[in-house]
């Protein structure tokens, strides 16, 4: 796969945190932790693509269904919470895929840096011990990167994910140019903003967006951005940028 230079990146300040990038063949992550942790981050995304690759070797309807897989118990940890949030999502496992590997390699860092971003192609999960604002990123829409979502102590660790039917390769369904959603978990924020995503072809789904977000169960909230237009529902704070 072609890289694709995340010129976003560029704009990140983390205060206090030391910020470094590891790329394991596709996966492409933008780190900050209370220490420069490269070779540890670098074992840790190793270790699980071998677990990703090796079941979807053994299972390839895993890789290519668009629809919820069902649950093997067998399976190791990372494919289970896949299966399980694409299945509330109502998506394929996959859609899932970038905000599984950002909260691992958390967990796999949480005994080195109590603070950590992990930033994986627009797909974050982050446990900070104070608030702070994410910027939303919005292609070429005159929204783009003029509105932040505060996310307050209380809500971390949190995860932070988005879609879009206009920017990036991953596969997406629909014409919004970003849905951004927050839940607890990483791997369930980065399914439901796909299958949210998905439903927004023209402006007035856009505007219907908060009543599917709250059918998901385990999403706090989203903000929603196409051309001129936005829509935010649940535990949401916006912040001018």
């Amino acid at each position: 796969m072609k890289y694709v230079e995340r010129h976003y990146r560029n704009r990140v300040k983390v205060k206090d945190l030391t910020t470094f990038h590891v790329s394991v063949k596709e996966t492409d992550l933008w780190v900050s932790a209370e220490q420069e942790l490269v070779k540890e981050t670098e074992g840790i995304v190793h270790d699980l693509r071998f677990s990703l690759e090796g079941y979807i070797e053994m299972h390839p309807v895993f890789f290519t269904t668009l629809t919820p897989y069902p649950d093997d118990p067998y399976a190791p940890q990372i494919i289970r919470e896949m299966i399980a949030c694409s299945m509330s999502a109502g998506v394929g496992p996959m859609a899932s895929v970038a905000g599984a590997i950002a909260q691992h390699v958390a967990y796999g860092l949480k005994d080195l840096s109590q603070q950590v971003i992990i930033e994986n192609g627009g797909d974050i999960y982050m446990n900070l011990l104070r608030d702070v604002t994410v910027s939303i990123y919005a292609g070429t829409s005159p929204l783009s990167d003029r509105i932040g979502i505060k996310i307050p102590e209380r809500m971390m660790p949190v995860g932070v994910c988005s879609s879009s039917g206009r920017i990036g390769h991953s596969l997406s369904m629909g014409n919004s140019d970003v849905v951004c959603v927050i839940a607890k978990s990483a791997p369930l924020a980065d399914a439901a903003a796909t299958a949210l995503a998905n439903m927004v072809k023209t402006k007035k789904e856009l505007k219907r967006l908060s009543e599917s977000a709250g059918q998901i169960e385990g999403v706090l909230g989203l903000v929603a951005i196409m051309d001129d237009e936005m829509t935010a529902w649940g535990d949401v704070e916006l912040a001018a940028l």
